[in-house]
Parts: structure tokens; sequence; C-alpha cells
């Protein structure tokens, strides 16, 4: 069957792309990749017919594709950091679907790892922590009642929020909902890109410290206790690795 082969470039480090996503791209006849959003690096020296879909239409991608395979070409979509949430395939894949257009995808490095990477961070700490919810706020494209931020903050998980620090003082006010305005949060701006910018404080001052900094696009939110632990000793410790935690790799 024919094959188009979605690949997450990762989150702007262009080294931080899958071994087996960047062969493939190396070897690609077509490359529709995802605007500014992909580090153009990643681009360089290969040998592909390139498309910037961020001035393309679904209409439009989907017809370079459909030509281009029809035509025998390898076909790579690049979207940035990993395609499991936020990437907008499954609309594209519904598209192929109906063209009997066949599809792999090969995962990439999410910002939201590269980010706690940075911070030296564990998203869960035992007695903390150890759920971990990715998620947004709603603006243009809405989200189910159940999931907004002000009923979200009541779980005090991690959270991680993506394309929302336009709206700071939104997310302050709903995160207030649920988590103290002493919890602390991250913001991190283009996480791996040479221009990256870190911002550390407490809820209760992040609006502030967002619009000081100009930030308004291309960062992610950490919010919860956990984040402490990569600024200071929390003293807790999982049972996997304690002397008396016995299991089928240590014996009696």
């Amino acid at each position: 069957m024919k094959k188009v082969y979605f690949i997450g470039a990762g989150p702007g480090d262009p080294e931080l792309i899958t071994v087996k996503g960047r062969k493939m791209l190396d070897n690609a006849n077509v490359v529709i990749y995802a605007g500014s959003l992909v580090n153009p690096a990643l681009l360089d020296g290969i040998k592909a017919e390139i498309y910037n879909s961020a001035s393309m239409t679904l209409n439009e991608t989907t017809e370079v594709i459909q030509k281009s395979v029809n035509a025998g070409k390898i076909v790579v979509r690049l979207h940035t950091g990993d395609t499991s949430f936020y990437s907008a395939i499954s609309e594209q894949i519904e598209r192929l679907r109906e063209l009997n257009i066949g599809y792999e995808v090969i995962p990439g490095v999410s910002s939201a790892m590269a980010g706690a990477a940075i911070l030296g961070q564990e998203l869960t700490i035992p007695e903390i922590s150890q759920t971990v919810i990715f998620t947004r706020i709603e603006g243009r494209t809405p989200v189910p009642e159940s999931e907004k931020l002000s009923r979200l903050s009541k779980h005090k998980a991690t959270l991680v929020i993506f394309l929302s620090v336009w709206m700071i003082e939104k997310v302050k006010d709903e995160l207030l909902q649920g988590y103290s305005e002493n919890t602390p949060v991250v913001i991190i701006e283009k996480a791996t890109w040479p221009e990256q910018k870190i911002i550390r404080g407490t809820l209760k001052e992040i609006d502030t410290l967002v619009k000081d900094a100009g930030i308004k696009k291309t960062a992610l939110i950490y919010v919860g206790d956990a984040l402490k632990a990569s600024e200071e000793s929390l003293k807790k410790e999982s049972r996997l690795y304690h002397k008396d935690f016995k299991h089928g790799y240590r014996g009696e």
C-alpha cells in the first residue's frame, strides 16, 4: 500500500529527532513541514521538494500528498514535538483513509519532556504528585466542559499546559480554583531552541512575570508542587531502589 510518514521532529534542537525519523527525512522525496514550529535546520541538506504547511489548507496538503504518493514518491509530513497530541494528524489521517493511502507514525520528543529535562525535573514525585496532565485552555478551539482548567486544577496534579500563554491571566484565574497562589509555576519559551527562555515563580505572580518577559506564544506552562524538586531537596523517595524493597531482580 502507498504510504505517508508522519514524523515528530522534536522540540527544536535538531539533534532531538529520533534516528529513525532522521533517516526517513533524509530519504524523502517530498517533505511538508509545520512552518515556524519546526527548526529549519532539520531541512538542511535534504534533497526533497519542501512545502511549508503554515500557508496551506488541509485540502492543499492532502492534494500534494496524493499527487506525490501516486507518483511513487516518499512523502514525509514533519510535525513539531511528538505527534500524539496537538499535532492535528487525526484529521489528515482521515483524509488519507478516504484516499486509500497508508501511513506510518514515527514518534518524536515532545516539548513537554524536553522542558522537564531542561529543568532536570521529574514530573512525578512520590507523595506529592503521581499524575501528569497535558492540556490547554479554551481559546478559539473549545475544550470539553469537564476538562476546563478550573476543574483540572482541583486534582492538584502536575499540569503541563500547551498553547495558552497568550491568555495567561485567564490561565491564572482558572488554576486558582484548585491550586494555592504559592504553587510553583515554570514557563519555558521555545524549549531547546537557542533563544529559549525560562521563568520561575508562583501562581500568584506568574501573569506579571510573563508580561515582563514579553512571552506571548510558543511556550509551555508547568504547574504543581512537584516542580519544587528541581530547586530543593524534598526527601521523597520511591520504593523502587529502597534497600528493603524486594522484586524479581533483587532477591532476599
